[in-house]
């Protein structure tokens, strides 16, 4: 399995970590490029990583929708 994935993950926690504790326009920016890293590093996971997070959303999706229903 590659773990090239890793790179832009890594870089989007790092970004977004300078997200949070900046408040200057740069704290957007890093905003922005935390947010396409993390998005990129989805797209290169090898595709049992996607389908498991996949499952994920899916079932927490799933309990919110009942939580949310109407008695």
């Amino acid at each position: 399995m590659v773990l090239f994935f890793l790179i832009p993950l890594c870089t989007a926690l790092v970004t977004g970590y300078l997200f949070k504790k900046s408040s200057d326009e740069i704290a957007y920016l890093a905003g922005v490029f935390a947010a396409i890293s993390l998005i990129l590093s989805l797209i290169l996971a090898p595709w049992q990583i996607q389908l498991g997070l996949l499952i994920i959303v899916l079932v927490m999706t799933n309990r919110l929708l009942q939580r949310n229903e109407p008695e």
